[in-house]
């Protein structure tokens, strides 16, 4: 059967994807396909390089069957909903239970033994981390033909018995130990809905809808124009607008590296493009250029995200003291504004007015636990090649960029030397960029880009839960996108009957909001036990998994308070 689209994209994006069961008006169902959905316009090179970056922790533990490398060269579907045809689900498990009685019957059709025809289904499967999934078998009485299921105190399969309605003597304990057909171990029963049954995999990217905006960026430079504008502290409103320019050895060297130019045809181009005075001299890009190429390819990548984001309609401080003249709201942007920034550690704080975001979902995970530590399932188009199921839109955003001098400043102190000393806003970010990749652990055990990670998301976490307190606005309305190598994140909405609030919060609150985010109740209500352990729970920084993708992991909130913490 097909149901038409009543819900959110995000709702679908979480409850109806291929091969996921899901409750629909008091049924359960399993998801077959979606009908007939519509391709994205979207850089699909640009979802091919998130995908592998995302699977790194499978190709680690030699989990991900090869798929990172045949991503390489695979052909990639990004697909959205087509709401007037909606998803193909089935009725299953089809292990179906009076509703009246509990008796297990063998098909749906006909009434039960107790005389009613009141059918609902057993609300366990199972599952094996190869990707299968099993409906439950019943044993039956073999004197009367006939079994109920006796109401298990927990949800646990393991407690669940089954007996005889006539002669009352128990049939079956549990739902029985089955071997998975792959070989490789024991399927595993659970309630159909659990996270261990089905956990997607998926990416949030900034992509504009417009191509226009990603050929302004090449034609500026591309990925190195905006590392540059970025390490430069965003000066201008985006990167294509920048008239810093690139020098011959970066245009070069982009072309070999990110785009698989052989260097000759490069170095030609090169002579083409300096006949018209295309080129800045090489010493403007020394100091990129000292960036290892793991360092470059990933702090561009980010730099381009974030360009990208501010393309659209970027709006920042001091455009509001320009844009809204007055002496309460001159004060307010040119002096408590900056004040308050000074104080919670940030550089600076923009909106983003269009936030061009898409969630993709590439694949699943049965037996949940960190990435890599089971195998994905990715979904695959009937053509060959690779689906994305993906839900595009443009929502509000704010940008928190943290004082990459404190940062660096914090990472030192953190004990983490490879920080290279710094003289400039610009020359510590890239300090913190240098240090990002090395492998040396400081006393804690902890390395450099472990602990930036560790700082930006939760400082983002502790923002997300002040700024739902503050605005009103439901938490879970609330997602986060990080920016670590750039010691960034922004903050935007996912839940467009929440849309203005970001924008009125940054007009007129945003003095409040983060004296809270620095001032506010710093412990946590399950201390002592909270501090002793990962510093991060529930009560303190945790989120609701439909905000955070990473899933609540990298979180301590002693990066923030206390001895050594950012804030103090």
């Amino acid at each position: 059967m097909t149901e038409l689209g009543k819900r959110s994209g995000s709702q679908i994006l979480r409850t109806f994807l291929p091969q996921q069961t899901a409750d629909l008006n008091g049924r359960i169902v399993r998801v077959t396909e979606w009908d007939s959905p519509r391709l994205l316009p979207v850089d699909t090179e640009m979802v091919r390089r998130r995908l592998i970056r995302d699977l790194m922790p499978w190709v680690a533990t030699g989990s991900d069957q090869g798929l990172a490398r045949e991503l390489e060269t695979a052909e990639i579907e990004l697909l959205a909903l087509d709401y007037r045809r909606g998803v193909t689900v089935e009725r299953w498990p089809t292990v179906w239970l009076c509703r009246n009685c509990r008796r297990v019957g063998r098909t749906m059709s006909k009434d039960c033994r107790c005389g009613q025809r009141r059918w609902g289904q057993l609300h366990f499967v199972g599952f094996h981390t190869c990707g299968a999934v099993y409906e439950p078998w019943i044993k039956r009485c073999p004197a009367h033909d006939d079994v109920m299921m006796v109401s298990p105190k927990s949800t646990n399969a393991k407690d669940i018995r089954f007996e005889c309605p006539e002669c009352h003597i128990e049939v079956m304990s549990g739902l029985g130990f089955k071997r998975c057909d792959c070989g490789q171990g024991q399927v595993i029963w659970n309630v159909h809905k659990a996270r261990s049954v089905y956990a997607p995999r998926s990416i949030v990217l900034v992509n504009p809808p417009r191509p226009e905006k990603l050929r302004a960026l090449a034609a500026a430079g591309g990925p190195i124009r905006a590392l540059g504008w970025m390490l430069d502290g965003m000066p201008e409103r985006t990167p294509a607008t920048t008239q810093a320019g690139v020098s011959r050895t970066t245009f070069v060297d982009d072309l070999v590296q990110n785009k698989c130019f052989a260097r000759e045809l490069a170095e030609q181009m090169a002579d083409v493009a300096a006949k018209g005075g295309g080129f800045v001299d090489d010493s403007a890009d020394n100091d990129i250029r000292r960036l290892s190429e793991n360092q470059r390819s990933e702090a561009e990548h980010e730099a381009v995200d974030v360009g990208m984001a501010a393309s659209e309609a970027r709006l920042t401080i001091a455009d509001l003291a320009a844009a809204l003249p007055g002496a309460s709201l001159s004060d307010l942007y040119e002096k408590t504004y900056p004040k308050a920034l000074e104080h919670a550690g940030l550089e600076a704080v923009d909106l983003i007015e269009k936030f061009p975001v898409l969630n993709g979902v590439y694949g699943y995970v049965r037996g949940g636990g960190e990435p890599g530590e089971h195998r994905l399932v990715p979904y695959r188009s009937p053509r060959g090649g690779y689906r994305v199921y993906g839900d595009q839109v443009e929502t509000e955003a704010l940008f928190f960029r943290l004082d990459p001098e404190r940062v660096a400043t914090w990472m030192r102190d953190r004990g983490h030397k490879s920080v290279e000393s710094w003289d400039s806003r610009r020359s510590a970010r890239l300090a913190i960029l240098a240090a990002s990749d090395q492998a040396q652990p400081n006393a804690d055990g902890a390395l450099p880009m472990d602990d930036l990670r560790k700082l930006v998301h939760s400082y983002a976490h502790r923002v997300i839960r002040q700024t739902a307190a503050a605005a009103g606005i439901d938490r879970d309305s609330l997602s986060e996108y990080l920016v670590p190598l750039h010691a960034g994140f922004f903050l935007y909405s996912s839940n467009s009957f929440v849309l203005g609030g970001l924008q009125a919060v940054f007009e007129t609150e945003l003095d409040r909001l983060l004296t809270g985010v620095v001032d506010g109740e710093r412990r946590c209500p399950l201390d002592p036990g909270c501090s002793r352990g990962s510093a991060a729970c529930i009560g303190c920084l945790h989120i609701g998994e439909p905000s955070c993708r990473h899933f609540n992991s990298e979180l301590d909130r002693r990066t923030l308070f206390g001895v050594g913490g950012y804030v103090g």
